[in-house]
């Protein structure tokens, strides 16, 4: 099937194919699953965990390998779990904490712009991917040196449908801090076809969870005053704490997914402008509309295109049976341009209000990360419109070949110096 084929991807999303499925009807069969494609269809099946489970299979189209292990993690949670571990990570994210990181943000973004600017010409998606890396790097406390750690750990895990992104090891171990040459020791290496291990499974991750659990010890025996500090001390009402199987798996949720999903948005959010000179001028004369541009990108680019539900009970979603034990997946590149929703729903907009995308989720799994990804859109693009001005693309944008992200592996840019 078209929308299921990652080659499909290295040309573009088909949002062709999605409209023509979504006219069909907001829910349809597409493989061994139901692909819901209606904007209010996708609310619905995300704020009913109940009858919608994210646990039973997990929240990939492909069954997991090891379905005990990724039920481990907060993304594959249903209620009560679900809740208890994000109410200590929520109570983790203090505003001190945050308003610190805002304004680090603002600086990084700024620096990593300024340190391009003279050349003329740079390859943004290289660029953007450093600032979910500093960031997430402020979140957990990692070392400055180790943070292009989560740039091979995501690339791995996200990017396993690419043959380039499935092996990445571009860290050395004279790079690095102690704590991570000792997780660098265990990383795993292509087998004799080229081959790496499931990344979806523990097995596949060593480097990660070894980098994770020393990591984990260590911020609760010398905490410091970033987020993961907060969580690993923080004791809940009920006297319970963060175990270290659990910071791992957090580790690791934000490590691929928050790093992933807005190392995507960033230069996904330039080519929406570059393929639309006249909304780029546009802002440019009009700063004041950066917010609502940045929330037009988040809903024409739809970094993370899809997740899937499994039904807990049969159910009866918008005129179809589903059967207990049913694959559902949620199409947020469909619903994003559902016109039912959003009025000229292909036209990119940046004055488009109001925009109720879909990009960070609905419901109880509505994106944690959310706030610092908008804050790292606006500063990256408050930086390239101060210090690059109006940019043209360079050469081709190289696409990430997945079904999942909606990724650029390059986008070559210049401007006038």
């Amino acid at each position: 099937m078209t929308i299921t084929d990652p080659d499909t991807y290295v040309r573009g999303v088909p949002y062709e194919e999605l409209a023509r499925l979504r006219r069909a009807g907001p829910v349809v069969r597409v493989d061994d699953f139901w692909a819901v494609l209606g904007h209010a269809e996708v609310r619905r099946v995300l704020r009913d965990p109940a009858v919608f489970s994210s646990q039973l299979g997990g929240t990939q189209i492909r069954d997991a390998a090891d379905l005990a292990y990724v039920r481990r993690m907060m993304l594959n949670m249903d209620p009560p779990e679900h809740g208890r571990l994000r109410g200590l990570l929520t109570k983790a994210f203090t505003p001190r904490a945050i308003a610190k990181l805002t304004s680090q943000i603002e600086g990084w973004a700024r620096d990593l712009v300024a340190a391009v600017a003279d050349r003329g010409e740079c390859d943004f998606a290289a660029v953007a991917a450093d600032l979910p890396l500093v960031t997430l790097a402020g979140v957990f406390g990692v070392p400055e040196q180790d943070r292009r750690l989560m740039y091979d750990w995501s690339n791995r895990v996200i990017g396993y449908q690419d043959a380039e992104y499935a092996v990445s090891s571009t860290v050395s171990l004279a790079e690095v801090s102690d704590l991570a040459r000792a997780a660098l020791a265990v990383r795993p290496s292509p087998g004799p076809d080229g081959s790496m291990p499931d990344p979806r499974t523990r097995a596949g991750m060593p480097d990660l969870y070894a980098y994770a659990n020393a990591l984990g010890e260590y911020k609760r025996e010398h905490p410091g005053d970033d987020v993961m500090s907060n969580l690993m001390r923080h004791v809940g009402d009920d006297g319970g704490r963060v175990s270290l199987a659990e910071f791992e798996n957090l580790f690791w949720l934000f490590s691929v997914a928050g790093n992933e999903t807005l190392r995507n948005g960033l230069p996904g959010g330039l080519l929406a402008l570059l393929s639309h000179p006249a909304e780029y001028r546009r802002l440019l004369a009009d700063r004041s509309l950066l917010p609502s541009a940045v929330e037009e990108m988040l809903r024409w680019w739809t970094p993370v295109m899809h997740f899937r539900r499994t039904a807990a009970s049969d159910v009866r979603l918008s005129d179809v049976d589903i059967a207990a034990g049913d694959k559902v997946v949620v199409w947020f590149s469909s619903a994003n341009r559902d016109p039912a929703v959003f009025p000229d729903p292909d036209t990119f907009d940046i004055g488009r209000t109001p925009n109720d995308h879909l990009t960070f989720g609905h419901g109880p799994h509505f994106c944690l990360g959310a706030h610092l990804a908008r804050v790292q859109l606006r500063a990256m693009f408050d930086a390239v419109l101060d210090l690059l001005g109006f940019v043209e693309l360079a050469g081709e944008p190289v696409r990430l070949r997945s079904n999942f992200q909606n990724g650029l592996k390059s986008l070559p840019i210049r401007w006038a110096v």
